[in-house]
């Protein structure tokens, strides 16, 4: 188990006792806001990303209580392979893109989603007649689902969001069958405007 996914099993849970020990009057709101400041601009550790992307976003609807969500990032990752008499390091592309909705009066809204996420990943190849190995970079995609808080004030400024954000594997770049990741957990911070 990766470090950044044994730090995301313990921030998710002290961040939600946190968010639910809070006062019930902290989520109280009378009304509903429209959003001036439907853009933002947010780092993401975890989610849909894997293990960190920039990220922008922009609400395309809002109608009463529900707003709907698009957002992309990007962000590198290196990737590390060291054998015997071989090594090959290399920083590899992430682009994940998510659509969600936001269910909220004012600042505090569940957010449900689904994503796409496109990367490179690399490995090995062994030629048989010269047994030579070389690197090998391949497409790879998850299908992350979002279902999560976030706080976003109507007029803008800082947000934050957290979630549990467990993905699909597609059967893409040599891998053969779908495989599902049922635990993990992604937490954001920016700025909206």
């Amino acid at each position: 188990m990766s470090i950044a996914l044994r730090r995301l099993k313990l921030i998710l849970p002290g961040a939600l006792i946190v968010i639910l020990s809070l006062p019930s009057e902290t989520f109280a709101q009378k009304e509903i806001q429209s959003f001036s400041a439907k853009n933002a601009l947010y780092v993401e550790f975890g989610g849909s990303s894997g293990r960190y992307a920039v990220n922008y976003s922009r609400i395309v609807h809002q109608k009463g209580k529900l707003r709907l969500n698009v957002s992309g990032g990007f962000s590198l990752l290196r990737s590390s392979i060291t054998m015997r008499d071989f090594s090959s390091t290399k920083w590899l592309p992430v682009i994940p893109l998510e659509f969600s909705a936001l269910w909220g009066r004012s600042n505090h809204h569940l957010e449900a989603g689904v994503g796409f996420t496109s990367f490179l990943d690399q490995g090995v190849e062994l030629d048989l007649d010269t047994y030579e190995t070389s690197t090998k970079v391949a497409f790879g995609a998850v299908i992350p689902f979002r279902l999560g808080y976030r706080y976003q004030k109507p007029g803008g400024g800082f947000f934050y969001r957290i979630g549990y954000t467990p993905f699909f594997n597609l059967p893409v770049g040599g891998r053969e069958d779908w495989v599902f990741t049922p635990i993990f957990a992604g937490v954001s911070f920016g700025k909206s405007f």
